[in-house]
């Protein structure tokens, strides 16, 4: 089998993370492990950039991508190492720069190539079959750990294992967390003073855990807008504040969310924030405060002397008490949605327990 070491450096920058990472990136939200990894992708983009700076100029009088022999084998090559693997995409690269009869070679020998690149990937499979059945075979988290895996270099894999039982913990810490909250949990993100509309008593009841400056829950305050519109009087919604600690002014502005929240327009100061995200500055906080008509005077007090600081802290503890990892995190009847920022898929969801007896 021909492969190539070409970007294998950023491969593993961006494909060699913890299982823990990959599983943290399928979330549709905002969390540490994506925030580091995104940063460490930044980076390898940059370098990507840099290095293509020259073969933009050229790019008129590029090589075309290959034809015939040597583009059936790249495909062919592609279907047993998985086509979103590094190897595939080093096998498009390489087989621009090969003559016909050696492609033509490697296709009759692609039942060698085969076994050669499975027992190189033994590691992997072994890998795989262990969180499985520490994990459970039939979860989503086996079956991430399958997608993921197959795109790993074997060394990665082997660092993976070495470092099993760190891995298997987070992840069956993870797969735990999707669970559906027991009794006592739902009521305790229920209960309090917390932002909400609709009836106490409604059959459906959804909670929200939301970052102000994270930009997937601004996607989820219109899911939120578009529930408001469909279901107000069929469904309890209850807000619940997660700032995350990088996020520098997350915090205060769920502060002040919450002073708005004392002055009876959270939803209108709500929907200014998120529409506004970029800007969440003291001094912006106030200018959409006196927009959506607050008392300007109790509302500076109250950020002057973080009256809802404590509130703020409560509801991120209450989050980290039912496995809230990042956000936007959202619960319906206690059951995790898999993407809050889908109104389809939680419209959907909110149907299914209303037509339920």
């Amino acid at each position: 089998m021909i492969i190539t070491n070409l970007s294998k450096k950023k491969h593993l920058l961006c494909l060699g993370c913890a299982l823990a990472l990959c599983l943290a990136w399928l979330a549709a939200g905002c969390n540490k492990a994506k925030e580091e990894s995104a940063k460490a992708t930044k980076t390898a983009a940059a370098g990507d950039k840099a290095e293509g700076q020259g073969k933009e100029a050229t790019a008129p009088g590029a090589p075309k991508a290959p034809t015939g022999p040597c583009a059936e084998y790249a495909e062919k090559l592609c279907t047993i190492v998985d086509p979103m693997s590094p190897t595939c995409q080093s096998a498009k690269t390489i087989t621009e720069l090969m003559p016909e009869a050696a492609c033509k070679t490697g296709i009759a020998e692609l039942p060698q190539t085969k076994v050669k690149y499975e027992k190189q990937r033994e590691v992997c499979t072994n890998l795989v079959n262990k969180l499985c059945t520490d994990v459970g075979p039939e979860t989503k988290t086996c079956e991430m750990v399958r997608t993921q895996t197959n795109r790993f270099p074997p060394e990665q894999c082997a660092r993976l294992m070495e470092q099993y039982p760190k891995v298997a913990a987070d992840l069956k810490r993870r797969e735990e967390a999707n669970k559906p909250l027991d009794a006592e949990k739902q009521k305790m993100i229920i209960e309090g003073n917390a932002p909400s509309f609709g009836a106490k008593d409604a059959k459906v009841t959804i909670v929200e855990f939301s970052d102000f400056q994270c930009p997937y829950c601004s996607k989820a305050a219109t899911t939120v807008t578009k529930i408001k519109e469909k279901y107000a009087d069929k469904v309890h919604f209850v807000f619940r504040q997660y700032p995350l600690s990088f996020h520098q002014n997350a915090h205060i502005a769920a502060q002040a969310s919450l002073a708005a929240h004392a002055q009876g327009k959270f939803w209108e100061f709500h929907d200014k924030l998120f529409a506004n995200q970029r800007s969440l500055e003291r001094e912006n906080i106030e200018k959409y405060a006196k927009e959506v008509g607050l008392n300007m005077g109790n509302f500076k007090k109250a950020l002057d002397k973080e009256e809802f600081k404590k509130a703020v802290d409560d509801d991120f503890a209450l989050g980290e008490k039912v496995a809230v990892t990042g956000t936007p995190t959202m619960f319906l009847n206690g059951a995790r949605v898999q993407n809050p920022t889908d109104f389809d898929l939680v419209s959907k969801e909110i149907d299914t327990l209303l037509a339920q007896k």
